[in-house]
Formats: C-alpha cells, structure tokens, sequence
C-alpha cells in the first residue's frame, strides 16, 4: 500500500511533517517527505493520510498476555507453575492462548509486539518469548523464542512458597535457588566439554544458552535490594540482564548504570498492593531515564491493560519523562532491549509494516488508533 499526506514519525529519524509511507508484502519499503513521494504503481490500494500521524507499532517488553488470561480464574491461568520454584525448561509458547480477547484489545490499541510469558512465582520461572498480537496460532506469531529466561527476586516467590511452608521463605532463599541451578548448570557445561556424558537435566539445558549468554535473563526486582541483589547475581554468572519493574531503580541509578544493564519500568499507575511498591512514584521512569540508564516501559499485564501502553507512556511525560524518550520508550528502544529491533520499532525499510494510524496524539486518554496494520495486514480500520 501507499499511505500519502500523512505526517510520518519514523523514531529513528527526524519527523516528516507530510510525507508518504509505502508497503509490499509484510515490509516497509520506502517512505519521505511528498516531494519525493512516488506515483502509484495502479495495484496498490493508495491511503490519503491526511490529518493521520504514522507511528511504528507500540512494543510491550513485558506482560503476561495469553498466559493469564481474564474472566477465567484458575482455569485461565497458565502463568506460574507453583509446584517448583525453580522451571526454566518451561516455555511461554506452550501456554499461550492467542485467541484470548486482549490481543484484540492489544491491536486496537496499537500494540503489535509483546514479550509474554511466565509470572513471578517462582525463582526462574521459564522462557518469556516476544510474539505478534494477531495470527491464528502461537507458531505464526512468534517473533522470537525464547526471548529471555524469566527469573524473580523480591516477595513474589517468597509468598507463593513461603506460606505453604516451603523454600523459598526469604529473599537469601530465592537467590539461592537461583545460584545453585546456575552453579549446577556450570557444572553440567564443564562435563559436557570434558565428554564425561552427565545424565540428562532438562533444566541444565535450558540454562546452558543462558550461561553462554546466548539468552538474555529477564529478572522482576521491584525493590532498590533486589534491583542490587539482580546485579549481584549477574556479576556473578556474568549474565546479559535487563531489570524488569525496576520501580525503585531511581533510587540506585548510579549501581543501573555501572552495571550497564538496562531497565523496563512498569506498571507505572495501580494500586501499592504489597510492600515492595511502597515507593512507586510516578516521577520514577523520569527519573531512571534522566540518568542515562537505557529503559523502556511496560504494562505488565494484566496488571494494566495491554492497551493501555501508549496511555501508560504518557503518564510518565506527566511523572517528567522527556516526551520523546516516552515514545521511544514504547518503541525503539524496547525493541532494542528485547534484541527485536531488526524488525520492528521504527518506519525503517526493510522492517516489518506494523504502522499506527492516529488522529491525535496517542498518549491522550481518548485518542483510539483510526487504522492498525501487523506485518501489512489491516488489523483495525
């Protein structure tokens, strides 16, 4: 297609105030100002943008989309498996429900790309894997998986366990769950090496890419401790980190950033339910930016609506956050974090044509994309 007139906001370059934006296949193929703006080829189905802004799709970091899913309690709930705090081999691709109703409430929100997967309960919860949020299937939407191994500090894993009377009660027992598998996992790989044929371990396995860092670890740390706990634990393994939550990362922005791992910040806005989010604050994404640790923002969802993303963006301006950083918050560089940004996150030829058509500015409460494409495919229109 060919989308004409429009102002294009391509996020790795400077806006085109009137420009055109055109298509072929699942691609981005070129796009400029309209004084530059070629002539329809007569098979193509040609757009009038005007009054239109052209975004990238909006990328969600980190939620749990089809894996918990709503209105279903327990019967929807495939997030956690609370028998064992320790399930890396688990993969989020085989709980994933794909015709759960927010990926239509994602698309209608201009969110194309998600990282999903497991919760927090457990210590190393399993593999988180970044999916498209329209196909008829879970293996036709996969951008890539896995994505990320999920681990989780903090009170999550203490209170799913602990109050069965089960390990782990404390923050020193979830790192040390953590600790022992990825030190058994080292062992696992020194044998393997040495051609000594150690008895299979599933979860070794699906650690040893992880240790190679080959695959990122996703760590939930809400808490200043357990931001610094995740850090630790990473020096230690040398690990390819990204501090999910970070609510309190403005706290220790100096450790983030000596440490050079980047942040997702998320939720932003919901109700301080349990002691570790005492001192959210909304200034927080603003103030982790303004440090120069690289972030983006997620919904966490269910905990806010996937839909809610760009809203979600917005209110960080209103916390402080630079309003471009926002934007780029929810797109490129959560594109980059997640390692997917060869095709999505920006108007880039060549990446994929997820475009958000809106009439207004996105992060207004009451603006609703007028058009939505995934992979050049309208998906609301």
């Amino acid at each position: 297609m060919l989308i004409q007139n429009a102002k294009i906001v391509p996020v790795d370059i400077p806006d085109i105030e009137r420009g055109y934006i055109r298509t072929a296949g699942d691609k981005i193929t070129a796009l400029g100002p309209m004084s530059e703006a070629p002539q329809p080829d007569g098979s193509e189905p040609v757009i009038d943008g005007t009054g239109l802004t052209v975004y990238p799709g909006f990328v969600d970091i980190h939620c749990h989309v089809g894996m918990w899913e709503d209105s279903l309690g327990q019967e929807g709930n495939d997030v956690n498996e609370t028998t064992d705090p320790c399930t890396p081999h688990l993969r989020g691709i085989d709980g994933l429900n794909p015709y759960e109703r927010p990926y239509l409430e994602a698309r209608e929100g201009g969110v194309t790309s998600i990282v999903t997967g497991p919760g927090s309960a457990n210590a190393i919860g399993g593999q988180m894997a970044a999916v498209k949020t329209m196909g008829a299937t879970v293996d036709r939407m996969i951008i890539q998986a896995p994505i990320a191994m999920k681990m989780a500090l903090g009170e999550n894993p203490k209170m799913s366990y602990g109050t069965r009377d089960r390990a782990p009660m404390t923050r020193m027992a979830t790192a040390g769950i953590i600790r022992e598998q990825l030190m058994k996992t080292r062992r696992y790989i020194e044998d393997l090496e040495a051609g000594k044929h150690p008895a299979f371990d599933m979860k070794c396995e699906a650690l040893i890419p992880v240790l190679k860092r080959e695959l990122p670890v996703h760590i939930h740390c809400h808490r200043a401790d357990d931001i610094c706990t995740a850090i630790r634990l990473s020096k230690e393994f040398d690990l390819d980190t990204v501090l999910i939550h970070c609510t309190e990362g403005y706290k220790v922005t100096d450790q983030i950033l000596e440490a050079g791992y980047p942040a997702v910040i998320g939720p932003i806005v919901f109700d301080r339910s349990k002691p570790e989010l005492r001192d959210m604050r909304l200034f927080g994404a603003g103030r982790v930016d303004a440090a120069g640790v690289p972030m983006a923002i997620c919904t966490d969802h269910p905990v806010i609506p996937i839909q809610y993303l760009p809203l979600t963006a917005g209110l960080a301006v209103r916390g402080g956050m630079d309003y471009r950083h926002a934007l780029e918050a929810i797109t490129l560089r959560a594109a980059k974090i997640a390692r997917i940004d060869g095709r999505v996150g920006s108007l880039t030829p060549g990446k994929d044509a997820d475009l958000v058509l809106c009439e207004g500015d996105p992060f207004e409460v009451y603006m609703q994309p007028k058009q939505v494409y995934i992979s050049g495919e309208p998906v609301i229109r």
